[in-house]
């Protein structure tokens, strides 16, 4: 579908996710996005804490701008024709009623569950694209996120559009990317 070449045993749904940015601005009902969003809380977490929370917009809705401002403007630039325009906030404490102790992998859980959200997303016929170009620093304070949580990253979900829509220069980057061969980024024993 995509292109890719990959080990015949690596699921398709894996293979064939990538992350366009050109979208159709076709309206996403609210049961996919509540389906994408319980696929991602199946993620993994430490002493399943689920340290993550999603923070979303549909397109034209009451919080779309808002949400939108926060993007560098690049990608504002093609985000505005996604569906849904998502923030990946993650806690940094394991919160109990003894006190609160630092949680070491609270980004690693919230990518994991970006993770889930992508597949997830790919398999209702939905594309996203994760992005860090983000307005770091003002963004938290005007999407209220407490100090003691982090913005993680941001992810647009749509249906794609023909690269016709994007601006020359992205149009020959709109493809899939291949990715590193597994000797390049397993290996056995001690890193060096």
């Amino acid at each position: 579908m995509t292109g890719r070449i990959a080990h015949p045993k690596v699921e398709k749904l894996i293979v064939n996710r990538w992350s366009p940015r050109a979208f159709d601005g076709s309206e996403i009902p609210q049961e996919d996005l509540d389906v994408i969003f319980e696929a991602a809380g199946w993620a993994p977490s430490a002493y399943n804490v689920q340290p993550w929370t999603f923070l979303y917009a549909r397109r034209g809705d009451a919080n779309w701008d808002l949400f939108l401002s926060q993007l560098i403007d690049f990608n504002q630039g093609w985000a505005k024709d996604a569906s849904a325009l998502v923030y990946l906030v993650s806690d940094k404490y394991m919160r109990a009623e003894g006190g609160n102790t630092d949680n070491h992998s609270h980004s690693l859980d919230a990518g994991a569950a970006w993770m889930l959200a992508a597949i997830q997303a790919q398999a209702l016929g939905y594309h996203t694209h994760g992005m860090t170009g983000i307005k770091f620093g003002e963004a938290e304070a005007a999407l209220g996120i407490p100090a003691d949580h982090r913005l993680e990253a941001a992810f647009v979900i749509g249906k794609a559009a023909g690269k016709e829509i994007l601006p020359d220069f992205l149009q020959e980057r709109e493809v899939p990317s291949n990715r590193k061969p597994v000797n390049e980024i397993a290996k056995a024993g001690k890193f060096s």
